[in-house]
């Protein structure tokens, strides 16, 4: 890790990497953004707890406190981390990340699975609607099959057990974003962080987008990233046109 990043990305799946690359490679242009996967191997358990502990060595290469940032339960992890490492971290960016931190899209797969009747493909195909918003046929085949991929990398949950994590805020900077029409993490659970603000936290929510309103709205979600950034010495937020992007490519 070099020591002129100024954002740390952090990232549990490989297969959904492709829906965080336009807001990074939107801030990329102002900022100095490292991204950090968490892998592990398929026989292997994975948890928060490894997740954080994995974060941490690759962090102990910095020599300062680093802005940390990530979506759903990427974000999970970078909040557990600020909380067991508050001295390491400089502030602190959610996305789609509901109060109850274990709220991930995976415990909405795992709860229909086990409450209604409905086949895995039915579930996926349901999934797709919630967590991107109506797609074309094969569009929708082509992000059923990335969604079945990424369960594989859960680190929270699975059919037999269903986690929860610690609620609350945190001591640095926060900021949580989410979007009006997600339907996982919808407008009422990501208000709820309001309970948890300090001065100088601040929440803000896309018109639009889905669960992966970063993804279809890069520059405005990247914009409001680098206003909250602002204070802390970062490059000043400058303007570009947004990109039409392909949904699976």
């Amino acid at each position: 890790m070099s020591n002129n990043i100024d954002v740390v990305w952090i990232s549990y799946s490989h297969v959904l990497q492709r829906f965080d690359q336009p807001l990074l490679e939107y801030l990329s242009q102002y900022v100095n953004v490292d991204q950090w996967e968490y892998h592990h191997h398929l026989d292997e358990g994975s948890s928060i707890d490894e997740a954080v502990d994995l974060l941490d060595e690759f962090l102990s290469q910095s020599s300062y406190p680093v802005n940390l940032a990530g979506h759903g339960a990427g974000g999970a992890i970078a909040l557990s981390f600020a909380r067991r490492y508050p001295q390491k971290v400089r502030s602190l960016v959610l996305l789609s990340v509901a109060s109850q931190p274990a709220n991930t899209w995976h415990l909405h797969y795992y709860l229909q699975r086990k409450l209604f009747t409905m086949s895995r493909r039915q579930v996926l195909k349901n999934c797709v609607c919630h967590l991107f918003g109506e797609q074309s046929h094969n569009t929708t085949r082509k992000l059923m099959g990335i969604l079945y991929r990424d369960l594989e990398q859960s680190p929270l949950h699975s059919l037999f057990k269903l986690s929860e994590l610690p609620q609350g805020g945190v001591s640095m900077p926060m900021m949580v974003c989410g979007s009006k029409n997600d339907s996982i993490v919808n407008s009422p659970a990501l208000k709820d962080w309001l309970k948890e603000f300090k001065p100088g936290d601040y929440l803000w929510e896309c018109p639009k987008g889905h669960h992966f309103f970063h993804y279809f709205y890069p520059q405005q979600v990247g914009e409001q990233m680098l206003s909250f950034w602002q204070p802390y010495h970062l490059q000043s937020m400058l303007k570009s046109q947004p990109v039409d992007r392909n949904l699976t490519n």
